[in-house]
Protein backbone atom coordinates (compact mmCIF):
# COMPACT_ATOMS: atom_id res chain seq x y z
CA UNK A 1 0.00 0.00 0.00
CA UNK A 2 1.57 3.15 -1.50
CA UNK A 3 2.27 5.94 1.79
CA UNK A 4 -0.42 8.60 1.44
CA UNK A 5 1.21 12.26 -0.06
CA UNK A 6 0.47 15.16 2.47
CA UNK A 7 -2.10 17.20 2.10
CA UNK A 8 -1.28 20.56 -0.09
CA UNK A 9 -2.39 24.22 1.88
CA UNK A 10 -3.41 26.72 -0.07
CA UNK A 11 -1.27 30.13 1.03
CA UNK A 12 -3.15 33.19 1.76
CA UNK A 13 -2.49 36.80 0.68
CA UNK A 14 0.95 37.72 1.65
CA UNK A 15 4.02 39.86 1.05
CA UNK A 16 7.13 40.39 1.91
CA UNK A 17 8.41 43.78 3.77
CA UNK A 18 12.30 43.63 2.34
CA UNK A 19 15.00 46.23 2.02
CA UNK A 20 18.20 47.53 0.02
CA UNK A 21 20.16 47.22 3.50
CA UNK A 22 19.51 46.61 7.25
CA UNK A 23 18.48 49.53 9.37
CA UNK A 24 16.69 50.82 6.55
CA UNK A 25 12.90 51.07 8.75
CA UNK A 26 11.58 47.44 8.00
CA UNK A 27 10.59 46.47 11.45
CA UNK A 28 8.79 49.90 12.36
CA UNK A 29 7.00 49.41 9.20
CA UNK A 30 6.16 45.95 9.38
CA UNK A 31 4.75 47.20 13.11
CA UNK A 32 2.72 49.85 11.89
CA UNK A 33 0.98 47.67 9.00
CA UNK A 34 0.14 44.97 11.19
CA UNK A 35 -1.25 46.69 13.87
CA UNK A 36 -3.38 49.03 11.52
CA UNK A 37 -4.73 45.77 9.15
CA UNK A 38 -5.28 44.16 12.44
CA UNK A 39 -7.88 47.18 13.34
CA UNK A 40 -9.45 46.79 10.60
CA UNK A 41 -10.22 43.47 11.56
CA UNK A 42 -8.09 41.37 9.31
CA UNK A 43 -6.14 38.56 10.51
CA UNK A 44 -2.55 39.10 10.29
CA UNK A 45 -0.02 36.13 10.94
CA UNK A 46 3.84 37.47 10.89
CA UNK A 47 7.01 35.96 10.30
CA UNK A 48 10.51 37.16 10.41
CA UNK A 49 12.72 35.74 8.20
CA UNK A 50 16.11 34.92 10.23
CA UNK A 51 17.11 33.99 13.59
CA UNK A 52 16.25 36.98 15.31
CA UNK A 53 14.04 36.84 18.32
CA UNK A 54 13.72 40.75 19.54
CA UNK A 55 11.85 41.97 16.34
CA UNK A 56 9.73 38.91 16.22
CA UNK A 57 8.24 40.41 20.34
CA UNK A 58 7.24 43.10 18.62
CA UNK A 59 5.23 41.58 15.95
CA UNK A 60 3.47 39.23 18.09
CA UNK A 61 2.13 42.54 19.60
CA UNK A 62 1.27 44.13 16.90
CA UNK A 63 -0.35 41.17 15.09
CA UNK A 64 -2.13 39.77 18.57
CA UNK A 65 -0.34 36.48 17.09
CA UNK A 66 2.56 34.36 17.55
CA UNK A 67 5.27 35.47 15.33
CA UNK A 68 7.18 32.46 13.97
CA UNK A 69 10.90 32.23 12.38
CA UNK A 70 11.69 31.13 8.41
CA UNK A 71 15.06 30.44 8.49
CA UNK A 72 17.11 28.19 5.41
CA UNK A 73 19.98 27.68 7.24
CA UNK A 74 18.59 26.70 11.12
CA UNK A 75 16.19 24.12 9.24
CA UNK A 76 15.67 22.21 6.43
CA UNK A 77 14.33 23.91 3.20
CA UNK A 78 10.88 22.39 2.72
CA UNK A 79 10.15 23.09 6.19
CA UNK A 80 10.42 26.65 5.81
CA UNK A 81 7.94 26.59 3.17
CA UNK A 82 5.90 24.47 5.44
CA UNK A 83 6.16 26.51 8.38
CA UNK A 84 4.75 29.07 6.59
CA UNK A 85 1.91 27.39 5.02
CA UNK A 86 0.75 25.70 8.39
CA UNK A 87 1.03 28.97 10.76
CA UNK A 88 -0.56 31.48 8.29
CA UNK A 89 -3.58 28.96 6.76
CA UNK A 90 -6.59 30.86 8.63
CA UNK A 91 -4.73 34.25 8.26
CA UNK A 92 -6.59 36.82 5.69
CA UNK A 93 -2.81 37.77 5.00
CA UNK A 94 0.84 36.69 5.98
CA UNK A 95 3.50 39.45 6.71
CA UNK A 96 6.68 38.13 6.15
CA UNK A 97 10.06 40.98 7.77
CA UNK A 98 12.67 40.60 5.82
CA UNK A 99 16.49 40.88 7.50
CA UNK A 100 19.26 43.30 6.25
CA UNK A 101 19.40 43.35 2.16
CA UNK A 102 16.98 41.31 0.13
CA UNK A 103 19.79 39.54 -1.83
CA UNK A 104 21.92 39.24 1.51
CA UNK A 105 23.03 35.59 2.35
CA UNK A 106 25.70 33.22 3.23
CA UNK A 107 26.28 31.88 -0.54
CA UNK A 108 27.11 33.45 -3.62
CA UNK A 109 23.92 31.51 -4.94
CA UNK A 110 21.97 33.79 -2.71
CA UNK A 111 20.07 30.55 -1.19
CA UNK A 112 18.29 31.70 1.89
CA UNK A 113 18.28 35.48 1.26
CA UNK A 114 14.97 37.18 1.75
CA UNK A 115 14.41 37.07 -1.80
CA UNK A 116 14.79 33.40 -1.96
CA UNK A 117 12.35 33.64 0.81
CA UNK A 118 9.77 35.25 -1.20
CA UNK A 119 10.02 32.92 -4.40
CA UNK A 120 10.43 30.08 -2.59
CA UNK A 121 6.67 30.99 -1.27
CA UNK A 122 5.40 32.84 -4.50
CA UNK A 123 5.15 36.43 -2.27
CA UNK A 124 5.49 39.61 -3.79
CA UNK A 125 8.12 41.95 -2.16
CA UNK A 126 7.43 45.56 -0.72
CA UNK A 127 10.45 47.38 -0.88
CA UNK A 128 11.35 49.65 1.93
CA UNK A 129 14.04 52.85 1.11
CA UNK A 130 15.79 54.65 2.92
CA UNK A 131 15.34 57.87 0.72
CA UNK A 132 17.33 60.32 2.88
CA UNK A 133 19.91 62.33 0.63
CA UNK A 134 18.35 60.56 -2.54
CA UNK A 135 15.74 61.88 -5.54
CA UNK A 136 16.03 61.01 -9.00
CA UNK A 137 18.53 58.02 -8.09
CA UNK A 138 16.39 56.18 -6.50
CA UNK A 139 14.73 54.63 -9.35
CA UNK A 140 18.28 53.12 -10.66
CA UNK A 141 18.14 51.56 -6.84
CA UNK A 142 15.09 50.03 -7.20
CA UNK A 143 15.37 48.74 -10.43
CA UNK A 144 18.26 46.87 -10.03
CA UNK A 145 16.96 45.10 -7.20
CA UNK A 146 14.11 44.42 -9.28
CA UNK A 147 15.97 42.82 -12.37
CA UNK A 148 19.28 41.34 -9.99
CA UNK A 149 17.37 37.93 -9.51
CA UNK A 150 15.03 36.91 -12.07
CA UNK A 151 11.91 35.35 -10.23
CA UNK A 152 11.84 38.20 -7.40
CA UNK A 153 8.74 40.07 -7.79
CA UNK A 154 9.89 43.43 -6.61
CA UNK A 155 6.05 44.64 -6.26
CA UNK A 156 5.97 48.33 -4.75
CA UNK A 157 7.94 50.50 -2.96
CA UNK A 158 7.56 52.09 0.48
CA UNK A 159 9.90 55.12 0.79
CA UNK A 160 11.13 55.93 4.26
CA UNK A 161 12.87 58.93 6.10
CA UNK A 162 11.38 61.58 3.37
CA UNK A 163 12.12 65.54 4.31
CA UNK A 164 9.04 66.94 2.82
CA UNK A 165 6.42 66.77 0.13
CA UNK A 166 8.60 68.19 -2.90
CA UNK A 167 11.12 65.59 -1.93
CA UNK A 168 8.30 62.47 -1.53
CA UNK A 169 7.21 64.30 -5.53
CA UNK A 170 10.68 63.69 -6.43
CA UNK A 171 10.88 60.30 -5.45
CA UNK A 172 7.50 58.75 -6.72
CA UNK A 173 7.80 60.06 -10.14
CA UNK A 174 11.41 58.81 -10.59
CA UNK A 175 9.93 55.06 -9.50
CA UNK A 176 6.90 55.14 -11.28
CA UNK A 177 8.22 56.49 -14.08
CA UNK A 178 11.59 54.76 -14.47
CA UNK A 179 10.55 51.80 -12.56
CA UNK A 180 6.63 50.83 -13.36
CA UNK A 181 5.90 49.37 -9.78
CA UNK A 182 3.52 51.97 -7.54
CA UNK A 183 4.76 53.61 -4.14
CA UNK A 184 2.70 53.26 -1.47
CA UNK A 185 3.54 55.35 1.06
CA UNK A 186 5.92 58.00 2.46
CA UNK A 187 7.23 57.83 5.56
CA UNK A 188 8.53 61.55 6.88
CA UNK A 189 11.43 61.62 9.04
CA UNK A 190 10.16 61.34 13.18
CA UNK A 191 12.76 60.51 15.83
CA UNK A 192 9.41 59.74 17.45
CA UNK A 193 9.63 56.18 15.94
CA UNK A 194 12.84 54.95 17.03
CA UNK A 195 12.40 51.70 19.88
CA UNK A 196 14.91 52.06 22.46
CA UNK A 197 18.13 49.92 21.95
CA UNK A 198 20.82 48.49 23.33
CA UNK A 199 23.89 46.64 23.21
CA UNK A 200 21.85 43.57 21.21
CA UNK A 201 19.89 45.26 19.37
CA UNK A 202 15.99 46.49 19.98
CA UNK A 203 14.65 46.17 23.10
CA UNK A 204 12.43 43.41 23.21
CA UNK A 205 8.95 44.06 23.84
CA UNK A 206 7.86 42.34 27.25
CA UNK A 207 10.71 44.41 28.79
CA UNK A 208 8.96 47.25 27.45
CA UNK A 209 6.38 48.70 29.95
CA UNK A 210 5.25 50.89 27.21
CA UNK A 211 5.47 48.36 24.39
CA UNK A 212 1.62 48.52 23.94
CA UNK A 213 2.06 52.54 23.71
CA UNK A 214 5.11 52.37 21.22
CA UNK A 215 3.07 50.64 18.92
CA UNK A 216 0.06 52.87 19.34
CA UNK A 217 2.34 55.57 18.43
CA UNK A 218 4.05 54.02 15.56
CA UNK A 219 0.93 53.02 14.14
CA UNK A 220 -0.61 56.57 14.37
CA UNK A 221 2.56 58.31 13.00
CA UNK A 222 3.34 55.38 9.78
CA UNK A 223 0.06 54.47 8.97
CA UNK A 224 -1.34 57.34 7.93
CA UNK A 225 1.35 57.71 5.69
CA UNK A 226 1.13 54.29 4.12
CA UNK A 227 -1.65 52.92 1.36
CA UNK A 228 -3.23 50.08 3.11
CA UNK A 229 -5.78 49.09 1.03
CA UNK A 230 -2.73 49.01 -1.86
CA UNK A 231 -0.53 47.05 0.62
CA UNK A 232 -3.98 44.16 1.21
CA UNK A 233 -4.20 44.69 -2.76
CA UNK A 234 -0.55 43.56 -3.81
CA UNK A 235 -0.91 40.72 -0.80
CA UNK A 236 -3.95 39.75 -2.88
CA UNK A 237 -1.95 39.38 -6.36
CA UNK A 238 0.37 36.66 -4.64
CA UNK A 239 -0.39 33.80 -7.18
CA UNK A 240 -2.03 30.95 -6.23
CA UNK A 241 0.05 28.31 -4.45
CA UNK A 242 0.05 25.34 -2.52
CA UNK A 243 2.86 23.78 -0.35
CA UNK A 244 3.04 20.10 1.20
CA UNK A 245 1.31 20.22 4.88
CA UNK A 246 5.02 18.71 6.51
CA UNK A 247 4.52 20.02 10.30
CA UNK A 248 2.32 18.18 12.04
CA UNK A 249 0.11 19.78 14.87
CA UNK A 250 0.95 19.48 18.55
CA UNK A 251 -1.80 18.13 20.84
CA UNK A 252 -0.54 14.55 22.25
CA UNK A 253 -1.59 14.10 25.98
CA UNK A 254 1.19 15.55 28.52
CA UNK A 255 2.88 12.95 30.09
CA UNK A 256 5.38 14.99 32.29
CA UNK A 257 6.13 18.81 33.33
CA UNK A 258 8.76 21.01 32.25
CA UNK A 259 9.67 24.42 33.34
CA UNK A 260 10.17 27.17 31.09
CA UNK A 261 11.86 29.99 32.62
CA UNK A 262 9.93 32.83 30.58
CA UNK A 263 10.33 36.53 32.41
CA UNK A 264 12.07 39.93 31.51
CA UNK A 265 15.34 38.42 31.84
CA UNK A 266 14.91 35.38 29.96
CA UNK A 267 12.57 35.90 26.82
CA UNK A 268 13.77 34.30 23.54
CA UNK A 269 12.47 31.40 22.38
CA UNK A 270 10.81 30.15 19.38
CA UNK A 271 7.07 29.42 19.42
CA UNK A 272 8.27 25.99 17.71
CA UNK A 273 10.44 24.70 20.48
CA UNK A 274 7.64 25.36 22.87
CA UNK A 275 5.08 23.39 20.62
CA UNK A 276 7.39 20.37 19.78
CA UNK A 277 7.81 19.55 23.71
CA UNK A 278 4.36 19.47 24.13
CA UNK A 279 3.77 17.85 20.80
CA UNK A 280 6.39 15.28 22.54
CA UNK A 281 3.99 14.82 25.73
CA UNK A 282 5.42 17.79 27.86
CA UNK A 283 3.06 20.08 29.86
CA UNK A 284 4.84 23.09 30.35
CA UNK A 285 5.30 25.08 33.46
CA UNK A 286 6.15 28.76 33.72
CA UNK A 287 8.58 29.75 36.09
CA UNK A 288 9.56 33.66 37.07
CA UNK A 289 13.05 33.44 38.18
CA UNK A 290 12.74 37.27 39.08
CA UNK A 291 9.49 36.98 41.23
CA UNK A 292 9.02 33.35 42.17
CA UNK A 293 10.39 32.15 45.69
CA UNK A 294 10.53 28.34 45.27
CA UNK A 295 10.96 26.30 42.62
CA UNK A 296 7.95 24.02 41.30
CA UNK A 297 7.60 20.22 40.70
CA UNK A 298 8.82 19.55 37.43
CA UNK A 299 10.30 17.00 35.60
CA UNK A 300 12.70 19.10 33.48
CA UNK A 301 13.48 22.83 32.93
CA UNK A 302 14.25 24.58 29.89
CA UNK A 303 15.98 28.30 30.20
CA UNK A 304 15.99 29.95 26.80
CA UNK A 305 18.09 33.38 26.07
CA UNK A 306 17.41 36.89 26.81
CA UNK A 307 19.25 39.39 29.10
CA UNK A 308 20.57 38.25 32.42
CA UNK A 309 23.01 41.00 32.32
CA UNK A 310 20.47 43.45 32.91
CA UNK A 311 18.67 41.90 35.55
CA UNK A 312 21.45 40.34 37.61
CA UNK A 313 20.89 41.79 40.44
CA UNK A 314 17.42 40.81 40.64
CA UNK A 315 18.33 37.12 39.69
CA UNK A 316 21.31 37.30 42.14
CA UNK A 317 18.42 38.55 45.24
CA UNK A 318 15.84 35.82 44.47
CA UNK A 319 18.30 33.37 46.13
CA UNK A 320 15.94 30.94 47.24
CA UNK A 321 14.78 30.49 43.94
CA UNK A 322 19.04 29.78 42.52
CA UNK A 323 19.12 27.94 45.85
CA UNK A 324 16.41 25.23 44.81
CA UNK A 325 17.20 25.23 40.98
CA UNK A 326 20.97 24.15 41.79
CA UNK A 327 20.36 21.36 44.03
CA UNK A 328 17.65 20.10 41.48
CA UNK A 329 20.21 19.95 38.57
CA UNK A 330 23.17 18.26 40.83
CA UNK A 331 19.93 15.76 41.92
CA UNK A 332 20.11 14.99 37.88
CA UNK A 333 16.79 17.24 36.86
CA UNK A 334 17.30 17.04 32.73
CA UNK A 335 18.11 20.89 32.14
CA UNK A 336 18.37 22.36 28.96
CA UNK A 337 19.69 25.79 28.61
CA UNK A 338 20.70 28.68 25.82
CA UNK A 339 23.17 31.25 25.83
CA UNK A 340 21.39 33.40 28.73
CA UNK A 341 19.98 30.15 30.37
CA UNK A 342 24.04 28.94 30.12
CA UNK A 343 24.93 32.42 32.24
CA UNK A 344 22.32 31.98 34.32
CA UNK A 345 23.58 28.72 35.60
CA UNK A 346 27.32 29.69 35.98
CA UNK A 347 28.77 30.76 39.64
CA UNK A 348 28.72 34.59 38.59
CA UNK A 349 28.22 37.45 36.08
CA UNK A 350 30.82 40.51 35.92
CA UNK A 351 29.18 43.75 33.98
CA UNK A 352 30.03 47.09 34.44
CA UNK A 353 32.62 46.21 37.56
CA UNK A 354 30.10 44.28 39.37
CA UNK A 355 29.87 41.00 40.18
CA UNK A 356 26.66 38.76 40.83
CA UNK A 357 26.00 35.57 41.84
CA UNK A 358 23.80 32.86 40.32
CA UNK A 359 23.11 29.49 40.43
CA UNK A 360 26.94 28.12 40.54
CA UNK A 361 26.13 23.85 38.67
CA UNK A 362 28.24 25.28 36.14
CA UNK A 363 32.05 25.89 37.09
CA UNK A 364 32.89 28.85 35.33
CA UNK A 365 32.41 32.87 35.52
CA UNK A 366 30.70 34.99 33.17
CA UNK A 367 32.40 38.36 31.51
CA UNK A 368 30.75 40.68 29.41
CA UNK A 369 32.60 43.14 27.03
CA UNK A 370 31.20 46.12 24.72
CA UNK A 371 32.07 43.83 21.69
CA UNK A 372 30.14 40.34 20.40
CA UNK A 373 32.28 37.39 21.18
CA UNK A 374 29.87 35.04 19.08
CA UNK A 375 27.58 36.80 16.20
CA UNK A 376 26.00 34.87 13.54
CA UNK A 377 24.99 31.15 12.41
CA UNK A 378 26.83 28.28 13.71
CA UNK A 379 27.70 24.97 12.50
CA UNK A 380 28.44 22.08 15.51
CA UNK A 381 29.29 18.43 15.30
CA UNK A 382 28.17 16.29 18.56
CA UNK A 383 31.33 14.76 19.66
CA UNK A 384 31.10 14.21 23.51
CA UNK A 385 29.10 11.82 25.79
CA UNK A 386 25.67 13.34 26.51
CA UNK A 387 21.99 12.03 26.25
CA UNK A 388 20.47 14.71 24.21
CA UNK A 389 22.17 14.09 20.80
CA UNK A 390 23.78 11.38 18.83
CA UNK A 391 27.41 11.28 18.64
CA UNK A 392 28.08 12.67 14.99
CA UNK A 393 25.06 14.51 14.27
CA UNK A 394 25.40 18.42 12.79
CA UNK A 395 23.60 20.37 14.20
CA UNK A 396 22.78 24.22 12.87
CA UNK A 397 21.87 27.21 15.04
CA UNK A 398 22.80 30.87 15.79
CA UNK A 399 24.56 33.00 18.55
CA UNK A 400 24.47 36.10 19.82
CA UNK A 401 26.50 36.86 22.75
CA UNK A 402 28.93 39.62 24.47
CA UNK A 403 30.01 37.13 27.12
CA UNK A 404 33.02 34.94 27.35
CA UNK A 405 32.85 31.78 30.16
CA UNK A 406 36.47 31.69 32.43
CA UNK A 407 35.86 28.14 33.84
CA UNK A 408 36.75 27.82 37.02
CA UNK A 409 37.19 24.12 36.71
CA UNK A 410 37.49 21.18 34.23
CA UNK A 411 34.02 21.06 31.99
CA UNK A 412 32.93 18.79 29.78
CA UNK A 413 31.40 19.73 26.37
CA UNK A 414 29.00 18.25 24.10
CA UNK A 415 29.61 19.94 20.60
CA UNK A 416 33.04 20.75 18.61
CA UNK A 417 32.27 24.28 16.98
CA UNK A 418 33.29 23.82 12.79
CA UNK A 419 31.53 27.41 12.27
CA UNK A 420 30.91 30.33 14.55
CA UNK A 421 32.25 30.91 18.34
CA UNK A 422 30.50 29.16 21.28
CA UNK A 423 32.71 28.84 24.61
CA UNK A 424 36.15 29.64 22.44
CA UNK A 425 35.82 29.11 19.34
CA UNK A 426 36.59 24.97 19.47
CA UNK A 427 33.26 23.77 21.93
CA UNK A 428 30.15 24.75 22.93
CA UNK A 429 27.24 22.60 24.92
CA UNK A 430 28.68 22.63 28.78
CA UNK A 431 27.66 18.92 29.67
CA UNK A 432 27.05 18.21 33.48
CA UNK A 433 24.88 15.36 35.33
CA UNK A 434 21.81 15.59 33.18
CA UNK A 435 22.23 19.28 31.86
CA UNK A 436 23.14 20.53 28.94
CA UNK A 437 23.94 24.35 28.13
CA UNK A 438 25.32 26.26 25.67
CA UNK A 439 25.70 29.04 23.37
CA UNK A 440 24.33 28.07 20.16
CA UNK A 441 20.36 28.39 19.77
CA UNK A 442 18.17 25.69 18.18
CA UNK A 443 15.29 26.21 16.04
CA UNK A 444 12.91 22.81 17.13
CA UNK A 445 12.43 22.33 13.43
CA UNK A 446 16.10 21.65 11.77
CA UNK A 447 16.97 19.06 15.67
CA UNK A 448 13.49 17.44 15.47
CA UNK A 449 15.72 15.05 18.04
CA UNK A 450 15.61 17.92 21.12
CA UNK A 451 12.24 17.47 21.78
CA UNK A 452 12.39 13.67 22.05
CA UNK A 453 15.73 13.33 23.68
CA UNK A 454 13.93 15.91 26.55
CA UNK A 455 10.49 14.39 27.10
CA UNK A 456 12.63 11.08 27.21
CA UNK A 457 14.90 12.42 29.79
CA UNK A 458 12.51 14.18 31.81
CA UNK A 459 10.12 10.98 31.80
CA UNK A 460 12.55 8.58 32.56
CA UNK A 461 13.50 10.89 35.77
CA UNK A 462 10.10 10.76 37.04
CA UNK A 463 10.23 7.06 36.94
CA UNK A 464 13.51 6.86 38.74
CA UNK A 465 11.91 8.75 41.78
CA UNK A 466 14.65 11.38 41.56
CA UNK A 467 12.70 14.29 42.70
CA UNK A 468 13.51 16.34 45.19
CA UNK A 469 10.55 16.65 48.10
CA UNK A 470 9.85 20.81 49.46
CA UNK A 471 10.79 19.67 52.55
CA UNK A 472 14.05 18.19 52.01
CA UNK A 473 15.22 21.09 50.02
CA UNK A 474 14.60 23.57 52.53
CA UNK A 475 16.41 21.10 55.19
CA UNK A 476 19.24 20.84 52.76
CA UNK A 477 19.43 24.97 52.35
CA UNK A 478 19.79 25.32 56.25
Amino acid sequence: MLPEKPAKIKLPPRFVVGAPKGRSGKTTISIAIGRALRKRGLLIQPFKKGPDYIDPSWLNLACGRDCYNLDSFLMPDEMVSASFAKRSRNADVALVEGAMGLFDSLTDDGKGSVAWLARTIAAPVILVVNAERMTRSIAALVSGYQHFEPGTNVAAVILNHVSGSRHEAKLRDAIERHCGIPVLGAVPVDPRLRIVERHLGLVPSGENAQAEAVVEIICSRVASHLDLDAIVTVAKQAPKHSIPDAVSDPGETPLIRIGVIIDRAFSFYYPENLEALRKAGADLVTIDALSDRHFPEVDGLYIGGGFPEVYAKQLEANSGLRREIGMRIEGGLPTYAECAGLMYLCQGIKWRGKRHEMVGVISAEVELSRRPAGHGYVEAEVAGDNQWFSSGVALHGHEFHHSRLVPAGPLAFAYRITRGHGIDGRVDGVVYKNLLASYMHLHALGAPEWAHSFVRLASRHRRTGAKVRADDRIERAC
